[in-house]
């Protein structure tokens, strides 16, 4: 007993009460005690407590491999031990709640953080069409549609349709495990299983579902090889787009030609306006026919993001010196390698299709230029008609002004002793008459001879 008097310090005040207990320190030593501490843990914030349940719970092994130190009656210390550990699973299972309603409440506040802010997360109203052609309607906000497509969030803003006004040019977005296609009024997220598409209320989004669905279908292959699903996505949007723009064309070519026959007869306010309009529509269909070729080039001269279209969904990588393919399997590379073979072909394809609808595009917009620059002619040249009339008659005006002048002359009521000849009234007449005409003549010789008429 003296020997851990010098260690062990035990002051048995009061008797043992399970609802309150201390830690006492000493210099080696560290023990529970009977102390009453209730002035004490008044003195102690909420933090210290935590703290001080974590001490106990850490010292819990301490105490039990100097349980032969302590000095108390057997049957007295077993109940003691047993209630203290029961009291300090107690606490231990109620720090780990409290840590799990921290970690909720955080994730709860962050959460609502934007809603406090007043700025709300976006939902996404989407078409989920599934590889075997399942088709469903789905509410996705930004967070779960970069979680389950594994994007960045910059990449969600070329197909976000809140920023339909900035993001106007076409693109083709090649990610790890998704693609994503802007397309003007088609935006959509293609993955390895399904694809997301945007805006599907509007045309582009109706002529694309109705170009896939059917690709999907089994019988569409006629027995080949199936192509994957994004490949199959990615041809769908393509052909759907390309199309609109060809029976765009089809539809305005009729109308400007009969416009074209038209118009050098009869230059009506009716039959220019209706050549403004066609005009405008062809330089709308000129820039989106450009601009998707101009993407479409980009890809065919990129052959590293085709390559990342070919190994998606397979074990292969590619070498950042030479952008090599490397596959785990042989066959997958072989594989890979020829759908790039065909996916160079597929856009080449389309590429020319798309050529052609431009071209034949600027060729009826040259034409209503031209015929623009001759109405424009046509126009000028009446002008100058309307102006050489009018140069005419400001002559004659001039001339018989001349002549009005001499007759105000001699009607100022003066005596001149003109008036007491016979044939002076004739003379004077005829004098006025023939001098306009003189002048007229006069004028107008030395307007020709200037070359203005």
């Amino acid at each position: 007993m003296a020997s851990t008097s010098s260690y062990l310090l035990q002051l048995p005040i009061c008797p043992p009460s399970p609802s309150s207990h201390c830690l006492l320190f000493t210099g080696y030593a560290l023990t529970r005690s009977n102390w009453p501490c209730s002035r004490i843990s008044s003195r102690i914030n909420p933090v210290s407590a935590k703290l001080l349940r974590r001490v106990e719970c850490l010292t819990r092994p301490t105490e039990e491999s100097d349980s032969d130190t302590l000095t108390s009656d057997g049957d007295d210390g077993n109940e003691e031990s047993t209630e203290d550990f029961e009291v300090a699973k107690h606490r231990n299972s109620d720090a780990v709640a409290d840590r799990r309603e921290f970690s909720t409440g955080s994730q709860r506040v962050a959460n609502s953080l934007s809603d406090s802010l007043g700025i709300r997360e976006p939902v996404y109203e989407v078409v989920e069409v599934r590889s075997n052609g399942v088709v469903s309607t789905r509410k996705l906000n930004r967070r779960h549609l970069i979680k389950s497509s594994g994007l960045r969030p910059r990449d969600v803003r070329s197909v976000d349709p809140s920023l339909w006004l900035t993001n106007t040019m076409p693109s083709l977005l090649v990610r790890d495990n998704a693609i994503l296609l802007n397309l003007g009024s088609l935006r959509a997220i293609a993955m390895e299983e399904c694809v997301f598409i945007f805006n599907y209320n509007r045309k582009g989004g109706k002529a694309f579902i109705d170009a896939l669905l059917p690709r999907l279908n089994p019988e569409f292959s006629n027995g080949g090889p199936s192509m994957p699903f994004e490949l199959e996505v990615v041809e769908a949007a393509l052909n759907s787009r390309i199309q609109r723009l060809e029976q765009r064309l089809m539809e305005l070519e009729p109308r400007v030609q009969a416009l074209l026959e038209v118009l050098p007869n009869r230059l009506t306010a009716d039959i220019l306006e209706q050549l403004r309009i066609s005009k405008q529509t062809l330089v709308e269909l000129g820039s989106k026919a450009g601009a998707l070729k101009q993407m479409l080039l980009d890809i065919l001269e990129d052959p590293h993001e085709i390559r990342r279209i070919c190994i998606m969904g397979r074990n292969c990588t590619l070498k950042k010196e030479n952008d090599d393919m490397e596959c785990s399997v042989p066959l997958e590379k072989q594989i890979a390698e020829e759908e790039e073979e065909e996916i160079e072909m597929l856009l080449e394809n389309y590429l020319q299709r798309c050529e052609s609808c431009h071209g034949q595009a600027e060729r009826l917009l040259d034409s209503a230029k031209e015929m623009e620059d001759s109405i424009a002619v046509n126009l000028s040249s009446r002008r100058l008609e309307v102006s050489r009339v009018e140069l005419l008659l400001q002559v004659g005006t001039f001339c018989v002004a001349v002549g009005a002048l001499v007759a105000g002359i001699f009607g100022m009521n003066l005596k001149s002793y003109l008036e007491e000849h016979v044939f002076a009234f004739w003379l004077t007449t005829a004098g006025i008459i023939v001098g306009a005409v003189v002048a007229f003549f006069l004028m107008y010789t030395y307007l020709k001879a200037r070359k203005i008429f």
